[in-house]
């Protein structure tokens, strides 16, 4: 009886041991599921629920965030340390991997990602090897249609319909907002950009150039154009400048030579003729949140700031 016992329950560790390791090649075989992604270099096969995430640029950290994700790495923001101020509680715990033109790939290496998204306009050069570490996405461009680049992510991500309620929320705002503006949206809306020896005439193929379309305001005639911006501006460009509302934003700001040439540029007698001077519709917003960024978060802000501006509320 003895020996039938030992017998049986050898037996049953056996059949134990069978069962975890089925368990444990079910487990890896789900580990290794792939979905083929069609991108700007291709396609590509990335995991099925990708867990570790490296996001290389600024709009589109803000778009895996927005989906409940936090990536475990992403490109330092253009303003702050690491991250813009206004994005920097919602990003604490992600480690900087470098700015998006200046890659940290070793760093990249080491965060182990089983999912890297990036873009080719900012990093086409550095494809082949950003994909030796891990399967990588790229979107197309930047610039104004970040809803085409939050949809590939999501996409990636296997979070289609997360990505889908995060634009569906934004669209609302955008609905919302357009009936509180009213009347204002008849007004002409100018944007300016200041930054180190450059002044830019921004127009509708922008990040904010592209909101202040969705909202339906009306643009300066120079600036009603869908092109991405009026670079190397000189002072006898100003009155194209004038609207009824003239926002500008100031890359770098703080620094000595941008502050003086946005003071030179403000101060300027031309400048103080515009109609937006006058009647006192001169106003600085956040370059990191009406432009740099250029994300879904960031979006949402810019137009509880043109209410603020525009409404005071």
């Amino acid at each position: 009886m003895k020996r039938l016992w030992v017998l049986v329950l050898a037996l049953c560790l056996l059949a134990a041991c069978q069962n975890t390791a089925s368990d444990e090649k079910t487990s890896k075989k789900e580990e290794t599921k792939t979905r083929t992604i069609e991108h700007a270099m291709g396609t590509t096969e990335v995991p099925e629920n990708p867990k570790r995430v490296v996001v290389l640029t600024n709009e589109g950290t803000e778009a895996v965030v927005s989906m409940g994700i936090k990536p475990v790495g992403a490109a330092n923001s253009y303003e702050g340390d690491p991250w813009y101020e206004h994005l920097a509680d919602q990003y604490e715990g992600i480690e900087p991997v470098g700015m998006e033109s200046e890659l940290n790939l070793e760093r990249i290496a080491k965060l182990k990602p089983d999912l890297i998204l990036g873009n080719k306009f900012r990093q086409e050069a550095q494809y082949k090897k950003l994909n030796a570490i891990a399967p990588t996405v790229f979107s197309e461009e930047l610039r104004s249609d970040w809803k085409e680049n939050f949809k590939l992510y999501a996409k990636a991500l296997n979070k289609e319909a997360e990505g889908e309620k995060v634009l569906a929320d934004y669209d609302k705002h955008v609905e919302k907002a357009k009936k509180e503006f009213g009347s204002q949206l008849d007004k002409e809306i100018s944007m300016i950009r200041f930054m180190p020896g450059d002044v830019r005439m921004y127009q509708k193929d922008t990040f904010s150039g592209n909101i202040l379309n969705q909202l339906g305001f009306k643009r300066p005639k120079a600036q009603n154009v869908d092109d991405f911006a009026v670079r190397n501006m000189t002072k006898e460009q100003i009155p194209e400048m004038d609207g009824d509302y003239l926002f500008y934003f100031t890359f770098m700001d703080g620094t000595k030579e941008v502050t003086e040439l946005e003071k030179d540029w403000i101060n300027d007698p031309a400048f103080k003729e515009l109609k937006a001077s006058k009647n006192n519709k001169v106003m600085k917003v956040d370059d990191g949140i009406w432009n740099t960024s250029g994300g879904v978060l960031s979006a949402h802000m810019m137009i509880d700031d043109l209410k603020d501006k525009v409404l005071g509320k």
